[in-house]
């Protein structure tokens, strides 16, 4: 009885698998996770059916691997059916609250993926490390800012791993960071945008070796695609060392960026020591000069970013104003920050 049961779930995976190559649309990516999906909830609904012993659940997937393997090839191992299933059980609520959770899903593909393609907007490669997320909110928000931000799956890896998440949730609160991703959006308020600490471990330098700030700019340099990625969205380089001067005094702005969704040009000075009220006293004389001299009537004002490698939030609290939104201090490290140590201190 079991036996047959099996032949009939491979004969529907079968069915699905040969009406979605058939179908001939724009995005190639859609019709994978469309598919991938429908096995994970055709398996889960065959387990349930069936009988309650793990075993025959473990039976189901392998007897099914095999086949689709002998017919297909390659993609149908055991390990990528159960990423099918997880993925399924997963993201099942979403495609319940949609158009495509409709009886007749099987029936009509090219109406339903045109439905999916706008719940599922990254490749199955960007899912499967998704699913490696097991809270919810942080899942949702790494799938978000994927989405917003263009990231490859290689950037999606590297702002997990150096727990982007959990760094804007201490610049800001983690409510804020879960309701802006529940909403779809990104924040561009300035000060939102900016994570604590920054983390700069693609440059390579040691946190026990002795560098200059010299060092570290030409490493930034040298870096710069992934340093903007740190940055955030939007950023454009605009140059190193720009010089302003004042009465025959001449003084040199680090590296200096504009970003085109906030408007505004951000200044950013790099300290490899603790911040002082002087690296602020200089940076609010950056900002002013731009303000007043470079930007334009139309463009928002100037943030400057003073990058230390330890801040003093009693020096910014009590040289700034209250209602000061234009500089800020962040920290920055030299290598992956534990995801464990970040949790608490969000908690």
């Amino acid at each position: 009885m079991e036996q047959l049961t099996n032949d009939k779930l491979f004969r529907s995976v079968r069915e699905l698998i040969e009406k979605s190559r058939s179908e001939i649309v724009r995005n190639v990516n859609t019709v994978m996770v469309y598919t991938y999906y429908h096995i994970g909830e055709m398996i889960v609904n065959e387990e349930q059916a069936g009988s309650q012993r793990a075993a025959y659940a473990e039976t189901i997937v392998k007897d099914l691997s095999e086949a689709l393997t002998r017919e297909y090839g390659k993609g149908y191992s055991h390990r990528n059916l159960d990423y099918f299933k997880r993925f399924y059980l997963l993201y099942q609520e979403r495609i319940a609250q949609s158009l495509i959770a409709q009886s007749d899903t099987y029936k009509n593909i090219p109406q339903s993926l045109i439905a999916f393609s706008g719940l599922f907007k990254l490749s199955w490669t960007h899912y499967i490390q998704l699913m490696k997320i097991a809270d919810p909110g942080e899942r949702g928000f790494y799938e978000q800012q994927s989405v917003t931000n263009n990231w490859s799956v290689r950037q999606l890896q590297r702002q997990y791993n150096s727990s982007l998440f959990e760094r804007l949730a201490l610049s800001r609160d983690k409510k804020s960071v879960l309701d802006s991703t529940e909403a779809g959006q990104t924040s561009e308020e300035p000060v939102q945008a900016l994570k604590s600490p920054f983390v700069l471990e693609f440059l390579g330098l040691k946190e026990d070796s002795g560098y200059s700030e010299n060092d570290l700019e030409t490493a930034i340099i040298n870096k710069l695609e992934h340093f903007m990625l740190e940055l955030g969205k939007g950023f454009l380089f605009e140059g190193r060392q720009r010089r302003i001067t004042f009465e025959g005094d001449h003084f040199w702005i680090d590296l200096v960026f504009y970003n085109r969704l906030l408007k505004c040009f951000v200044l950013i000075d790099l300290k490899i020591g603790k911040l002082t009220h002087q690296d602020i006293g200089q940076m609010q004389m950056y900002v002013n000069y731009y303000d007043r001299k470079v930007k334009q009537p139309e463009e928002m004002p100037t943030l400057g970013i003073i990058l230390c490698k330890e801040d003093n939030r009693a020096v910014v609290e009590f040289t700034l104003p209250l209602d000061n939104e234009q500089i800020f201090s962040r920290e920055y490290k030299l290598y992956l920050p534990s995801k464990e140590e970040l949790k608490k201190q969000i908690e």
